[in-house]
């Protein structure tokens, strides 16, 4: 068995292995552990998680940092999702064995929240946004990927989870400097933050505000990732295991 992990960013990517991983590849971070660094974006997403079906993993993951919808949740919180909705308003379900397990696991060391994860096109930058589309799909939390890997995963009739942690709450504003440092691949380009910080100083308060919630949300992931072989290793053929 094969477990086939999706990472977007490389800040999420480290709280998995120091290994090198160049975007749209992937690499064996154990023996039964693939890894594969997508980018951002949907359309990056569906393109890594084809590439691990292709290398015969038989379980998708999708890893990394969410945005919170529900107001309850705080940065560093740890979301399982039972649902997923995408753009157009459809649920997928989750393999309930699979998360039923991972949650039972996972549990023994920090809180699982569960509900739904709701998909977006493009970064959610203002609190008035993340409301509306609470109200919209009553999920807990959104991101930009998971969405487009379930959808492989579904297509190759694959077990999936998605694990996330929060980095944003669902009453923050993201600074104004993350939507313009941003390149056509969704990834923050450091000179255009460092120059937009220059020009607007004011910035720099709300944008070291978030790195500590960022920094909360990789502390979560690497507390995971240090029982992913007990998760992994969940026999789907056996329905009785819990």
């Amino acid at each position: 068995m094969i477990t086939g992990i999706v990472v977007a960013l490389p800040e999420e990517l480290s709280t998995l292995t120091s290994k090198r991983i160049d975007k749209g590849r992937c690499v064996f971070i154990a023996d039964k552990l693939l890894v594969a660094y997508s980018g951002a974006g949907a359309e990056n997403a569906q393109a890594a998680a084809e590439l691990l079906a292709s290398r015969g993993t038989t379980q998708l993951i999708s890893w990394g940092c969410a945005a919170a919808l529900d107001d309850t949740l705080k940065p560093g919180d740890l979301t399982l999702a039972d649902t997923l909705i995408d753009s157009d308003n459809t649920h997928i379900d989750i393999d309930s064995n699979f998360h039923c397990h991972t949650k039972k696991l996972l549990s023994k060391y920090l809180t699982v929240h569960t509900g739904c994860l709701a998909e977006s096109k493009s970064i959610v930058s203002s609190s008035k946004d993340k409301k509306q589309l609470q109200s919209i799909t009553g999920a807990i939390a959104l991101d930009m990927e998971s969405i487009a890997i379930a959808k492989v995963a579904q297509h190759h009739e694959l077990p999936f989870l998605a694990i996330r942690a929060i980095v944003d709450p669902a009453n923050m504003d993201l600074p104004r400097a993350i939507n313009h440092s941003l390149n056509d691949q969704g990834d923050i380009v450091l000179s255009k933050l460092l120059l937009f910080i220059a020009l607007h100083p004011a910035e720099l308060p709300r944008l070291i505000r978030l790195g500590l919630h960022f920094n909360a949300a990789k502390n979560t992931l690497k507390l995971v990732a240090k029982h992913l072989d007990s998760m992994t290793c969940f026999d789907h053929s056996n329905t009785t295991a819990l």
